[in-house]
Formats: C-alpha cells, structure tokens, sequence
C-alpha cells in the first residue's frame, strides 16, 4: 500500500477519508498546514488574464498542463535572484557578454526590477553602452538578458529544472514619476533584506527591464520556446509554485516503492531503470521514467503527466491528488473493485506522454 496510507485507508473515495488523508498527506510530505497558499489562490492564479491551461485538439494533455506563459511567469515569480548579461565596454572586452549576479522583484506587469550600485561593474556596462547609443545617433537605452531558474533539489537536477530568459531594454526607475515606487520599494524590502540599508543611498538606483523576448526551458530534453511577450505580461504564476520544490523533494525520497507501482500500473511501464516527479503545479504533476530497451545496454526516457482531476487552490489539496494517484496504482495492482464504483481503479486518471525518447 502507499507509504503514507494506513489502516482503513482503502476508502479513500468516501469523503471523510479523502479529508484524513489530506491531513496525513500534509505530514507525509513534510509541508506545515500554515504554508497554505488557498487563501491566496484567488490572487495569484485569479490575476491573470490567461486561459488557465490551454486546449489542444492535437494534444488533450495541454487541458491538465499550465501554459508556457504561465510558466514562464511562475519561474519569474517564484526566483528573486538571477544573472544579469550585459555588454562590456571594458578595455580588451569590449563588446563582449558580461554575466553578474544580481537580486530583483517584478512589478505588476512581470518586469524585473533591480536596485544596483553606480559603481557595479554590469551597472557601468549599461551606461556606457546607452551613451554610445547616443552619441552613436541610435536611440533607446541599453539592452540586456537577465537568466533566472528554479532551484533543483540537488546538485544532479540542474538540467531538470525550469528557467528562464528575458531579454530587453533596461532604464533607470526615476523616482519622482514612477506611479509604482511605492509599490517596488516595498517589494524589495520584504524580498531582500538588505534593501533597507541601500535603497536611499545615493549611490544605489533602482532599474527596470521591459522584455522585448522570453524564453522559457522547460527542463532537459522536455521544452523549449519563445513566449509572447504580451501574454507573459498577463499570465499568473502558479499557486503552488513557492512549495513545489519541497513537495517534489520529498516525493522522490519517500515514495519511491509508490511511483514504481503507478508506472507498472497506471503508466503501463515495465523493467523501469528509473521514475522520479520532475514538476508538481495545481493542474498535475510531471513524472520521468527511464526503462530499459528491447535492445540490450540501451535506455529510454519517457516524460509522462499525470493531471489532477480538478485543479487544485491549496498545498494540502495537491498532495491529497498525488496520494489518491497512489492509492488507485495500488488498488489496481491489488485487483481492488469497490461494488459502488463503475470504473475500475485508475481508468479515470488523466494521463499522457508528454515527452518520448528524447533524453536516450
């Protein structure tokens, strides 16, 4: 049976278990009841202005998938720090990229906004290149890529990550006129705790970059692709994007022996090498399962997701789906047929190959 299910846990369809569970899952995946995000669904996920999960009559799993906006958006949501790549103006570099290490916050529209120092290097990078730009007789101010992406759970799943890459104009933020100044010093100083000690000397100003390109990579050998502008500027981040990680983490470490049965049984996976979650968000959850080929010293990894039957607005709802995927692996594999169900265990549970072969 599931690791996390005890006991009478085979009624998981009644309702009173499935809310037992829900609270057992809470511990089970190691996240507190108080970091749930419902009371903050409606503002986060209701802001955009974008379809929650775009259809396709090609592919019925985009209805169980975020968007690529949304994930763009939700990777830039949920990273505060980044690398900033600007062109050097230095002696025997000039023209060259220049990669910095640099904290920001979004405005309302998406755009990073970072407080830097006049005397930083990439800072410098920046005003020289928008006075070249103007004595040069081009106008606009300098342009620049700033590189953000999600933290693995280890070293070994960098590759497997989220990231994200926008590139644009940069303009210093005049205090005087920004409508939103308010609104970004106070972001900063909640975000990064130094900003209080920094944010009114002279010597610090805050920057705003407006995207002209986004690109988004999904992770290893799963996606890759630009994103309209304009529909990153109105998409949401996910509701689960903060507590993810730690869900994901914690899955891989602690249910291994339930992952290996919902691949034999739901994902209709044999002689599986290897199975880990890649990604949870409120509509399902990513699973890589790697298994060996009919031809001898040769493996196939397949990307499958596994969509939630009904998104869901909390953590503990999240990891009360994963356990009830859990639950129907293991009553199928068990032959469990309950006389009050039509269907039998797992037949209803949406799931599709998102990626094939790709990583061998």
């Amino acid at each position: 049976m599931p690791s996390s299910f005890h006991g009478n846990s085979l009624g998981c369809l009644a309702v009173l278990e499935s809310s037992r569970r829900t609270q057992q899952g809470a511990r089970s995946f190691g996240v507190s009841a108080s970091s749930s995000l419902s009371v903050a669904a409606s503002a986060v996920n209701g802001a955009s202005t974008t379809s929650s999960a775009s259809s396709s009559e090609e592919d019925g799993g985009q209805l169980f998938r975020l968007n690529v906006s949304e994930k763009a958006r939700t990777v830039t949501s949920v990273c505060t720090s980044g690398t900033l790549c600007t062109v050097s103006g230095y002696d025997g570099i000039e023209g060259a990229p220049f990669g910095s290490y640099v904290d920001y916050v979004l405005d309302d529209d998406g755009n990073p906004v970072l407080l830097m120092n006049d005397m930083s290097m990439h800072t410098i990078n920046i005003r020289e290149k928008s006075l070249a730009n103007t004595n040069g007789g081009t106008t606009g101010p300098s342009m620049v890529s700033l590189f953000t992406q999600l933290g693995g759970a280890g070293a070994g799943d960098r590759q497997d990550v989220s990231r994200c890459s926008i590139t644009g104009t940069i303009e210093k933020i005049d205090p005087d006129t920004a409508e939103d100044m308010g609104m970004i010093r106070m972001r900063y100083s909640i975000t990064h705790a130094y900003a209080d000690q920094v944010m009114d000397s002279p010597r610090f100003d805050f920057y705003r970059i407006i995207p002209n390109k986004v690109y988004f990579v999904g992770g290893f050998g799963v996606l890759a692709k630009w994103v309209p502008v304009e529909e990153y500027m109105t998409a949401g981040p996910d509701i689960l994007a903060k507590e993810a990680s730690t869900i994901v983490s914690r899955i891989n470490r602690d249910h291994g022996d339930d992952l290996l049965l919902t691949a034999k049984e739901l994902l209709q996976v044999d002689e599986v090498e290897g199975i880990r979650v890649t990604n949870v968000d409120r509509l399902g959850m990513d699973i890589r399962v790697t298994k060996r080929a009919k031809r001898r010293n040769k493996l196939i990894t397949d990307e499958f997701r596994v969509g939630f039957r009904i998104p869901v607005i909390s953590v503990e709802d999240a990891k009360s789906e994963i356990l009830k995927v859990f639950q129907e692996a293991w009553e199928k594999g068990n032959g469990v047929i309950w006389e009050t169900d039509d269907e039998l265990p797992g037949t209803n549970v949406p799931i599709f190959k998102i990626a094939e072969d790709g990583l061998e």
